[in-house]
């Protein structure tokens, strides 16, 4: 008996696995391993220093990967557009490894805040003892992350970034999807202050986000109906092809577009991130409105260019009509905002509608400049709020922009860069903000979205009046008596500030070789 089973039983061939196409992303989850492994067995007095040189060095060393493999002559060689590894799972090819060095270098950046804020306790002692007050007003200008667990989860939350737009087929995106989102709930309501706020923020991000998860799910069930596969180019052939139920593909492609659409905050599913941003613990806000950004894009930019690229007119009237209620929602009502963090939410909400010009041109220079805006928008995004961190009152940050009044006299520096990165996502020239959005115009111009190019300029025309109400308000305006106490930042923030204020510079006056790269790596658009 047996020997018969032995005989029949079928041979299951060994799975060949890429290891060195994967190395980066399996470099970042073989440290968050080990960061669980410190969190449960080092002592409690070492465990920062250890979690710190191990999610720095883990996000360096997988940058580093990353460059090796895409300078790999046996991935592009050729012109090669790239290579499918893990049995067809993940796609590594250019705007891939674009897109993953970009995450992992704002990630690490992004940790250099966390490591400010878990280690301020006691670094900022010293200045809140001098402040006049109580000790629980003292008290209010310490506001970091006191928990260390913060450092895996960090690294869990990349690498299904990193995973998210490398994706080839709708089961494996959907395993990045909650491999990147269940960190970030859990992150979200760490804030040491103001705990309720931000459980709440955390509650609402994880229903949401459960409610998205669904309807992405619905619509993998969907076009597993139509095509027969989940692989991203099997579904495009069936499209293509006219093959099977054209019903299902339409429920499919808009089930799926609402997952992805809620990532990146596109009205009308962007109701959470206002909440999130504003009770969050402002490094995990930085580390989601940049990281989390450029990975949601990432992924949709895959998912409409490889599996619908052959539907274009089918998708971009709904993607116009997203992208126009994005760009002039944000913008309207960050007029109205009182709160710097939801100023900033709504500003990203707005960002995220210029991008979508970008998408919707489906076109070489419509991937490369969204590539460069991600970028861009992402150095700029971590350095405004490194500099929110740095404003405090005795409640903790200095949250309401009545507390900003008259910053410009009392620390004109911390103000002058704040002011950079106001200007910058206003698009003022000389700065990444202006040639990111010039580039995204400009390519949907080519696309032959130019009505959608009106309402972006008409929707960034809107978007400077609050920009400039608090540069007003921070230059121009008398400081309170009681008004805000600005922190001295360690070499953390500091470095975190520079390399925001310098790249948003660098970018906008020189901004040639990053455009030549992200030129390069849409060149091939992404493998099928």
């Amino acid at each position: 008996m047996t020997a018969y089973v032995g005989a029949i039983a079928p041979v299951i061939p060994t799975p060949h696995i890429e290891y060195g196409l994967l190395s980066p992303m399996l470099l970042v989850f073989g440290a968050a391993v080990a960061g669980v492994l410190v969190e449960a067995f080092a002592p409690r007095a070492l465990r920062r220093s250890f979690h710190l040189a191990l999610t720095l060095g883990g996000l360096a060393g997988a940058f580093v990967l990353t460059i090796a493999v895409a300078v790999d002559s046996s991935v592009f060689g050729g012109g090669a557009a790239g290579r499918i590894a893990a049995e067809g799972a993940v796609g590594v090819d250019r705007p891939t490894l674009f897109i993953q060095g970009t995450i992992l270098v704002l990630a690490f950046v992004s940790v250099l805040l966390i490591a400010e804020s878990s280690h301020e306790v006691s670094a900022f002692a010293a200045q809140a003892a001098a402040v006049p007050g109580s000790a629980e007003e003292r008290e209010g200008l310490v506001a970091g992350i006191s928990h260390t667990e913060v450092y895996p989860l960090t690294l869990f939350a990349v690498g299904g970034m990193l995973l998210f737009p490398a994706s080839n087929d709708l089961l494996t995106m959907f395993v990045a999807l909650e491999v990147l989102s269940l960190p970030l709930y859990l992150l979200c309501g760490l804030a040491r202050r103001r705990r309720l706020l931000s459980q709440e923020a955390a509650m609402k991000y994880f229903l949401l986000g459960a409610f998205s998860s669904a309807f992405f799910l619905f619509g993998v069930a969907m076009l597993y109906g139509f095509s027969g596969s989940v692989n991203l180019a099997a579904i495009a052939a069936a499209a293509s092809g006219n093959t099977g139920n054209a019903v299902l593909l339409y429920a499919g492609i808009a089930l799926l577009g609402v997952g992805l659409l809620f990532k990146i905050g596109a009205v009308p599913f962007q109701a959470w991130k206002p909440d999130v941003y504003q009770g969050a613990p402002t490094p995990v806000t930085a580390l989601m409105a940049s990281c989390t950004l450029v990975a949601a894009f990432g992924a949709l930019l895959r998912v409409f260019y490889v599996a619908f690229g052959q539907l274009t007119w089918d998708w971009r009237p709904a993607m116009w009509a997203v992208a126009i209620v994005t760009m002039l929602g944000g913008s309207i009502i960050a007029i109205t905002q009182t709160d710097v963090k939801r100023l900033l939410a709504y500003s990203s909400i707005a960002q995220a509608g210029y991008i979508l010009t970008g998408v919707i041109a489906a076109t070489t220079a419509g991937l490369s400049s969204s590539l460069f805006y991600l970028a861009a928008y992402g150095f700029a995004t971590i350095g405004a709020f490194a500099v929110v961190t740095l404003v405090r009152n005795p409640a903790g940050e200095a949250d309401h922009l009545s507390s900003w009044a008259g910053l410009g006299r009392r620390s004109p520096l911390v103000a002058g860069v704040f002011a950079l990165f106001l200007i910058a996502f206003a698009g003022i020239p000389l700065t990444s903000g202006f040639i990111g959005k010039f580039a995204v115009f400009q390519a949907a111009i080519g696309g032959g979205a130019v009505p959608l190019v009106v309402v972006g300029a008409i929707s960034s025309a809107i978007l400077a009046f609050p920009y400039v109400r608090v540069i007003v308000l921070m230059f121009f305006s008398d400081p309170p008596a009681d008004g805000p106490v600005v922190v001295r930042p360690s070499v953390f923030t500091t470095s975190a500030v520079a390399i925001g204020a310098l790249a948003t510079l660098v970018l906008g006056i020189v901004p040639e070789p990053l455009l030549r790269l992200a030129h390069d790596a849409a060149t091939q658009l992404f493998v099928r």
